[in-house]
Order: structure tokens, then sequence, then C-alpha cells
């Protein structure tokens, strides 16, 4: 019996895993570490704001709104081998990366992180830089 109620216990953390949204100082050391960092916003703003250096440019949503599912998980399978790779997600203002993020803790991916507040509200209203 304990056994059942310990393995009950180890899936239902594995399936409802928290999605960890963590803040600039946060999602900057864990870039350090080198983990993909993945900039999941269209070109257009790209181009507006530049993207955090060293991030892998991954548009996810079309501008429509419209999910690029095969395409993304191509170019994710090329930076991320094993579902339990940290993965770092970042768009403009979290609300994309969130849903996302959440998508892939769904699917499995096991230690996936999203920037506070995105590229716009996070890192710039933090005074980190971006490239272009």
């Amino acid at each position: 019996m304990k056994k059942i109620l310990l393995i009950t216990a180890l899936l239902g953390t594995a399936l409802f895993a928290e999605f960890k949204t963590v803040d600039v100082n946060t999602f900057e050391k864990l870039m350090a570490k080198g983990y993909p960092t993945i900039d999941i916003r269209t070109p257009m703003e790209w181009k507006q704001t530049g993207i955090i250096k060293g991030a892998h440019k991954m548009m996810f949503f079309t501008p429509k709104g419209q999910p690029d599912l095969a395409q993304w998980f191509f170019e994710l399978g090329h930076l991320v081998k094993d579902k339990k790779e940290p993965i770092l997600l970042y768009c403009a203002h979290a609300n994309r990366s969130k849903s996302l993020g959440q998508g892939l803790e769904q699917m499995g991916f096991e230690n996936v992180y999203e920037l506070k507040g995105g590229i716009e509200n996070g890192w710039i209203k933090a005074g980190k830089k971006t490239v272009k």
C-alpha cells in the first residue's frame, strides 16, 4: 500500500509540476549555465526591441496568433535532446511564453523556465541590454 501511495505521489508531482516563472536575475544565471534560451516572438518584434544576446529566434506563434508546430518542434529538436534538459523561454510580455511553457510541461518537458514580464516588462525594464 505504501508503494502505491509513493508511486501515485511521484506521478502526480511529475504530471502536475509547477511551471517556473523566474525573475531577470535568475533567468540570467540560468543562461550563464548554457541552457538554450528561446525568443518565441515574431521577426517584427525582434527588429523592434532586439533579442537577449545568445537567444535563439524561434517564432512559435505567427503574427496571426497561430502556432507553427512542425517548424518549431523541428528546431527545438536541434537544441534539446532530452526532456529533462532545462529550456528558457521568453516573449514580449510573458503571455505567449507562459502558454508555450505550460504546454511543454504537459508534454513531459521537466525544466521549462520563462522570463517574468518577458523581454519588455522584465529584461528591458530591469535595464538589461539587447542585441539587434
